[in-house]
């Protein structure tokens, strides 16, 4: 072969490659496009307050629900610097714009994967594609409607358990004004901050939302012949053990909480093992219906053969 062979060669080969990154930077342009379309939508102005501060509002209610549970009839949060309102809110407006943005770049990603998938495996991804961003939203409601309310209950209640305790001793004491000095010590408040306490919510919604992925990326691997039912339920105590690690660093030092995450994340790993059952079963039954599937191959009747040749010896 000729240098000039194995330049075209090269020059043949490159072409497609070109083409793909050249597609690749189309589907980022787009990408990027649409999230910041989506994060300036939040500055959008409505009843004179910008829709991330209604966004923000609607994610700090369970604190301000605990402090109104406890007796503060107008609870307020403050912020402490002169940036940190404005930080707050361009927080939220990125979060948000990413969540409005998914469907767009999700699509996007569809776009420049799908021209290289045949026709099933376009078929077995597109379903996986459509229930992450459900179940993410599961989650994410699960966290700001259930933990998150008992999250701050449990945290902010300890100031409301302190003030208890003082009026009892203050009251055992006979309730002078020298005891009640002596036992109450300093008046404790809280001030809460903006940021921190959306902090909090924040972190409750990307964590759930994430642990709510797990059916989706297990059955996509038990599709593609990366784990097994049998396997998942092997390691099933193993998997209690992490769960209950994941429950005690994405939760506060609340033993209800950590118990929530842990039966819900469990519970999910469960339905992933019946869901990756569920598809080894339909593997089988197209694998039989194309006569590629033999009895041979079935690992009772692997353990039945030996059995019988071990009797015949």
């Amino acid at each position: 072969m000729s240098a000039k062979d194995d330049i075209e060669d090269i020059e043949g080969s490159a072409a497609p490659l070109i083409e793909h990154l050249a597609e690749l930077r189309t589907r980022l342009i787009r990408s990027v496009l649409a999230l910041l379309v989506t994060i300036s939508f939040f500055f959008i102005p409505i009843k004179g307050d910008f829709i991330a501060e209604h966004v923000m509002n609607f994610l700090l209610n369970p604190v301000v629900d605990t402090l109104r549970n406890l007796g503060d009839e107008n609870p307020a949060l403050q912020f402490t610097s002169p940036q940190e309102y404005l930080f707050t809110l361009f927080r939220v407006s990125m979060v948000g714009g990413f969540a409005l943005a998914f469907p767009i770049i999700g699509y996007q990603l569809w776009r420049f994967v799908a021209p290289g998938l045949y026709r099933n495996e376009k078929n077995a991804f597109l379903p996986f594609l459509i229930a992450s961003p459900v179940m993410f939203l599961l989650g994410a409601s699960f966290a700001q409607f259930v933990v998150t309310p008992l999250a701050m209950t449990f945290l902010l209640g300890f100031a409301d358990a302190s003030s208890m305790v003082t009026n009892l001793l203050s009251t055992a004491t006979g309730g002078t004004v020298e005891a009640v000095a002596e036992t109450s010590g300093p008046t404790i408040t809280f001030f809460g901050k903006v940021n921190e306490s959306l902090d909090i919510s924040l972190k409750f919604i990307m964590a759930f939302g994430l642990c709510f992925q797990l059916p989706v990326l297990l059955t996509l691997m038990g599709k593609a012949g990366l784990v097994s039912a049998e396997g998942l339920g092997n390691v099933r105590k193993y998997a209690m053990v992490g769960i209950l690690v994941l429950a005690a660093l994405v939760t506060p030092p609340d033993v209800i909480t950590q118990l929530i995450l842990f039966v819900v994340v469990y519970g999910l790993y469960e339905i992933s093992i019946q869901l990756v059952k569920r598809v080894e079963r339909k593997r089988e039954d197209q694998l039989r219906a194309d006569g590629y599937y033999d009895d041979e191959d079935d690992p009772l009747m692997a353990e039945f053969d030996e059995d019988d040749a071990s009797d015949l010896k």
